[in-house]
């Protein structure tokens, strides 16, 4: 599990890529009409879905390996975890209602304009993990460093 702990932050930047490139694919289809984008933002949007369950799972991993933590670690870790798994959970919705409307054939502009909105929302999601996630690293490694200069 250690492995896991490890790639964490190598896993997240996917993720975090493909949901965030997700709403320009989704606005090139709006304004475009193309086959290719429409299928492009599903692809990405897999991806993207894909991508955070196995960054939230090699997070987990990584909670627990480390530790002591501190206080103001674990509140951080808290905010963290809980953005992750609303961002895991709202874009697997998402992803779920798109596919829905494709296979019903359905999709149109009209609902290209509503997963526009959509995946914007999602986009805040994604911001605040990764704002929260730069700030629990920041934090880990400032304790890691303060308590290695009073070691010596």
């Amino acid at each position: 599990m250690e492995f896991l702990a490890s790639i964490h932050p190598k896993v997240v930047h996917f993720p975090i890529a493909f949901l965030m490139l997700y709403p320009v694919m989704e606005t090139f289809y709006f304004f475009t009409s193309k086959d290719f984008y429409l299928k492009t933002a599903l692809l990405f949007l897999i991806i993207g879905v894909i991508g955070s369950v196995l960054a939230v799972f090699t997070g987990n991993q990584a909670y627990q390996s480390i530790v002591d933590w501190s206080k103001e670690g674990k509140e951080i870790f808290s905010a963290h975890q809980t953005y992750a798994n609303l961002t895991v959970w709202y874009f697997a919705f998402v992803l779920v209602a798109r596919y829905f409307m494709i296979i019903k054939k359905k999709f149109s502009k009209k609902f290209a304009i509503i997963f526009i909105v959509l995946s914007l929302i999602g986009g805040y999601f994604v911001y605040q993990t990764g704002l929260y996630g730069a700030e629990l690293a920041d934090n880990l490694f400032r304790t890691k460093l303060f308590n290695t200069e009073f070691e010596k």
